[in-house]
């Protein structure tokens, strides 16, 4: 496996770079972020082969690490959990920074790894300036319950584009307490996780996101910074939490079956594509004009306080079961 770095090379971070993410914490003993180099030798000594297939590209540049990072607003209060730390690129340039730094890593291998790595790179652990956990298990089965020590307060991730929305809106529902998410997702993910009613790509993830938090696009990243850099750019998407749900009348999971409902069939009409949802297409349509929705109109038009207002007028015992509509429906 060779050293060699990419034809077009990320930015080498200079000495005032390189201490920029510890300015807030002038007495904390700095990270060595990893480089190109260092992030191979790493992954050749564990026998890591990362796959396009599988979505697993590591981030070899450490300004990226820390733009990502400031993307975030991450603070010395912060407690964050990161997604995926994989050889630890990210979860060194956290370390930098927040208070508390919990990784949550499915692969056995990277699980057994990354204490090694950075108790080599991040003395402030050994030193009682930031704390870290490691959880070995699935990101889209973990529970706050499996998450040690203080409530999340931010949730920050180089999420893999095969995961990425069940992901995030897994960890959003389970984890209350994080106000802030900063994650770098493929462009495409990105585009249509901020997605604006009416846009072509507004969609199952940009309604659902939004029941959570308020989203917007933070930035995009070139696939040069990556290893192996992927086929398109990557994108960085900031959300921040909402105060109250779009609605209290109803539960989360009955919105979001309005919500796939209505995307499953996007091309048609709410009154015909959410017939199945209410049982018939008039009472589609009593339910649209009762939630104050033109009838014509299509899902992809409906803000996620719509979409609430809707679930609140569905009825009572629609014919058609709720699970026969998809219960994720990312795909749309």
């Amino acid at each position: 496996m060779s050293d060699t770095p990419p034809s077009t090379p990320p930015s080498q971070p200079s000495s005032t770079a390189q201490s920029a993410a510890s300015a807030a914490q002038p007495d904390r003993l700095p990270a060595r972020l990893l480089g190109p180099a260092e992030v191979r030798k790493l992954a050749e000594r564990l026998g890591v082969s990362p796959t396009k297939k599988l979505g697993q590209n590591f981030v070899i540049d450490p300004n990226t690490i820390r733009r990502i990072v400031r993307a975030g607003d991450v603070t010395a209060d912060d407690v964050v959990v990161e997604v995926g730390p994989g050889l630890g690129s990210l979860t060194l340039g956290l370390l930098d920074v927040a208070r508390r730094v919990v990784a949550v890593e499915i692969d056995p291998t990277l699980a057994a790894a990354l204490p090694d790595t950075l108790a080599e790179h991040a003395p402030g652990i050994a030193a009682g300036q930031v704390e870290f956990e490691l959880v070995h298990a699935d990101a889209l089965r973990v529970t706050a319950r499996e998450v040690p020590g203080p409530p999340p307060t931010a949730l920050v991730a180089n999420l893999p584009y095969n995961v990425a929305v069940p992901v995030l809106l897994h960890m959003l529902e389970r984890f209350p307490s994080i106000e802030r998410t900063l994650i770098m997702v493929q462009a495409e993910v990105a585009d249509r996780l901020a997605a604006e009613p009416g846009s072509r790509v507004y969609g199952v993830p940009s309604v659902k996101a939004r029941w959570f938090a308020d989203v917007k696009r933070a930035g995009s990243i070139g696939r040069n910074v990556f290893w192996p850099a992927p086929n398109v750019d990557s994108g960085l998407v900031r959300l921040d939490r909402r105060d109250a749900p779009p609605t209290a009348l109803v539960e989360r999971r009955e919105v979001f079956a309005a919500v796939d409902a209505a995307f499953a069939q996007r091309r048609k009409t709410l009154r015909s594509a959410l017939s199945g949802w209410a049982g018939s297409a008039a009472a589609a349509e009593r339910a649209l004009v009762a939630a104050g929705i033109e009838p014509s109109a299509r899902g992809e038009t409906l803000t996620v306080e719509e979409f609430a207002r809707l679930a609140e007028q569905r009825p009572k015992a629609p014919e058609a079961a709720e699970t026969a509509v998809p219960r994720s429906g990312e795909a749309s």
